[in-house]
């Protein structure tokens, strides 16, 4: 049986961000204007100031102005809504991130709702939300769904009469994630910890897109033989009891999968870079808009 092919995320999402970079030289060139993103962490989580700090440096390395708020976990929620409403009304931030997840004593919804939707490059406000269920291009949608989007087209130019599953119906991948297939015209089905047989779930799909947060849940077994295999999951594991070193892992269990599969994403190296590469093209695209400069790349 041949293996299946590695999706290399890591790859595409440098030919974006080569695309987004050359784009946004030539707006400086001739416009004299560079678009802006704002990013706010929260606390010091070690996993979060990873993220926040690729997000930094690959805005930067494209040429944006990128700049992060950093805040104790302790601080008062007003303050931080204070914070994201000043970057609502500054014209040189055309995009705002807040870092999940928040300390606990935050509603993060609320949070969310704060973000000016024009400026949300995550995609999570009610109204970008909306946009997207109701088949509209006029929202933003968020980063991991449409990596992994871009991920599947390149396996699948069209997708039409697929079925997809999508495991986990969170409202940051799942849910927004079943929405994007749809579009495609794949037959959706979305399944969550209350699905009953999911193992069967599984081996009906042509697309499995693993978003549940438990490490290495899809085995080998579950997969239909060439269907192709989408990992959003990233899980820290012991490497062995009591050692104290841990690795990463997706949602699938890769040594199993990748010989039965038609095409898998690693982790890492899949749909995270592409996560990273979405969110600057969001922030070009919504500069865009703000600034009423027509569109002029294919990112």
């Amino acid at each position: 049986m041949t293996r299946a092919t590695i999706i290399d995320g890591r790859t595409y999402a440098a030919e974006i961000r080569l695309q987004l970079a050359n784009y946004v030289s030539e707006l400086c060139d001739s416009h004299h204007i560079i678009p802006g993103l704002a990013i706010v962490l929260v606390g010091h989580d070690p996993a979060s100031q990873v993220y926040v700090r690729n997000k930094h440096r690959q805005a930067q390395d494209i040429g944006m102005h990128s700049l992060v708020s950093l805040l104790s976990e302790n601080v008062e929620e007003k303050e931080l809504i204070d914070i994201i409403e000043g970057f609502n009304c500054n014209t040189a931030i055309n995009g705002i991130v807040v870092q999940l997840p928040l300390p606990a004593h935050m509603d993060t919804q609320q949070i969310l709702n704060t973000i000016d939707p024009s400026k949300d490059v995550d995609g999570l406000h009610p109204c970008n939300a909306g946009h997207l269920c109701a088949g509209s291009d006029r929202g933003i949608t968020p980063c991991t769904p449409l990596g992994c989007l871009r991920l599947l087209r390149r396996q699948h130019p069209s997708m039409n009469g697929m079925r997809a599953l999508v495991i986990g119906r969170s409202n940051i991948v799942g849910k927004p994630m079943a929405h994007l297939l749809v579009q495609e015209n794949c037959t959706v089905t979305i399944a969550h910890s209350k699905t009953r047989d999911l193992l069967q779930e599984c081996r009906r799909a042509d697309i499995v897109i693993a978003a549940a947060g438990q490490a290495e849940m899809v085995r080998g077994d579950w997969v239909r033989p060439g269907a192709t295999v989408i990992d959003v999951g990233i899980n820290r594991v012991a490497c062995q009891e009591g050692s104290g070193m841990s690795v990463l892992a997706g949602d699938v269990c890769f040594a199993e999968v990748v010989e039965v599969a038609g095409a898998v994403t690693p982790v890492p190296g899949g749909v995270g870079p592409m996560t990273v590469a979405m969110l600057l093209r969001n922030t070009l695209l919504a500069f865009l808009q703000q600034v009423g400069v027509e569109k002029g790349f294919c990112a």
